[in-house]
């Protein structure tokens, strides 16, 4: 199918893009926390902005796209996150906080839209004997993306420069204005060559042919039936767990750096980087696993791990305190699409519906940076991780669950 070959470039694209987006964020928070002059629970909102959008516009993507096809979906899609780029610009110009926020939301709208549409489109782009290999591929550059987003985010929009409070009474008003001024304004040119880079890729998929997917017909009940599915119910539960812990451990680790071992943002940057590597390589690894240990098995022993790891981060100080919340993302690694099979397993005909409540689980990510945030400002950042560690426990619960689950498919990357 070479004809595809050129489609298949471009939907890939697309995980690339939604994993450089949401993983811009543990850089994002450290920058605003100086620019908008926040609190830890402040800051956290940026997540909330960002995967609270999924929650509310899961199910009308869906909509979207059935009554204008993936493809318009997926241009609507890049388009919505264009202009949620571009709002970078302004909302620098006016340091607005709000601004930020509402910039955010836009993006991540648009990422709903990428993301419903790319897990499908890439399983139809080619033979359908080769349809979880191109997913493992295509999850391998939102990997990428995701190892990519903090390093490049580290060079061009961290500073370095973080005034202590002592600093900043220290200046004058004016300029203490212009300090922050120029901390704000270093988001302008990343965010609108992003949002460029995603205008041309919504251009050559508008002038590229791509086959439209056959939604399958059917009665399909109604979904209050789903919510007697108990082990659908427990993996929903597990799943808004899960983002949430994901986007503790990432998003406040440039603040963790700094505050148990005194790392510089830059330097936290690249730390936090080489964790997302560790979280590519995991995914890889912990798949080739799964042919020797139950996928609910190796699910209960990374949670285990993780526990544990977390543990370490809180009580040790130092380097090897970052170098345990770093192997947190190794362990993490294997955890959603893991997690989204066992919970769908056996829905037959309602596979769909009860699809669509998982992924709406993604709003844990809104959820728990909030909480953990505001037990930092309550108590410091190395305490609040306890918040991911309970987080781990009630995955782990889910993989017991489980336990005598064998084989599953892999069938989805976030």
């Amino acid at each position: 199918m070479k004809k595809n070959h050129f489609a298949v470039v471009l939907i890939i694209s697309l995980f690339f893009l939604w994993g450089f987006a949401l993983n811009l964020n543990p850089i994002l928070i450290p920058h605003l926390k100086k620019a908008c002059q926040l609190t830890d629970t402040q800051s956290a909102f940026i997540d909330s902005a960002s995967y609270i959008a999924y929650f509310l516009l899961a199910l009308p993507a869906g909509w979207f796209m059935k009554k204008f096809g993936y493809k318009g979906g997926i241009v609507f899609g890049l388009t919505l996150f264009a202009i949620g780029a571009f709002l970078f610009y302004p909302a620098a110009a006016t340091r607005s906080y709000v601004f930020f926020l509402i910039a955010l939301f836009v993006i991540a709208s648009g990422l709903t839209f990428l993301e419903t549409a790319a897990n499908p489109y890439i399983t139809v782009l080619g033979d359908p004997e080769g349809a979880t290999q191109r997913l493992n591929f295509a999850q391998s550059f939102n990997g990428l993306a995701a190892t990519l987003a903090p390093l490049l985010g580290g060079m061009f929009i961290l500073s370095g420069h973080t005034l202590s409070a002592d600093a900043q009474i220290a200046m004058s008003p004016e300029q203490l204005n212009t300090y922050l001024d120029n901390e704000a304004s270093a988001v302008q040119i990343p965010f609108l060559i992003i949002g460029a880079v995603v205008l041309l890729i919504a251009l050559f998929l508008i002038r590229t042919p791509l086959p439209e997917i056959e939604d399958e017909k059917g009665h399909l009940e109604a979904t209050g039936s789903l919510l007697k599915e108990k082990n659908l119910m427990l993996g929903v539960t597990a799943q808004f767990f899960y983002v949430g812990a994901q986007t503790c451990v990432s998003s406040f680790f440039i603040r963790f750096s700094s505050h148990v071992a005194g790392i510089e943002e830059k330097s936290a940057a690249l730390f936090l980087s080489g964790a997302l590597l560790g979280f590519m390589a995991g995914r890889f690894i912990g798949t080739f696993l799964m042919k020797y240990i139950a996928p609910s098995k190796l699910l209960a022993i990374y949670s285990i791990i993780n526990i544990a790891l977390i543990v370490a981060a809180v009580m040790l100080h130092g380097k090897a305190s970052v170098y345990a919340l770093m192997g947190v993302e190794f362990f993490m690694s294997i955890m959603f699409p893991t997690i989204f099979s066992l919970s769908i397993r056996g829905l037959g005909s309602r596979m769909k519906e009860g699809s669509s409540m998982v992924i709406m689980a993604i709003v844990g990510g809104a959820v728990f940076p909030v909480l953990m945030g505001r037990l930092s400002d309550r108590t410091n950042i190395q305490v609040a991780y306890a918040v991911p560690a309970v987080c781990f426990a009630v995955i782990f619960y889910f993989a017991l669950t489980n336990i005598r689950v064998g084989k599953i498919k892999l069938s989805v990357a976030h």
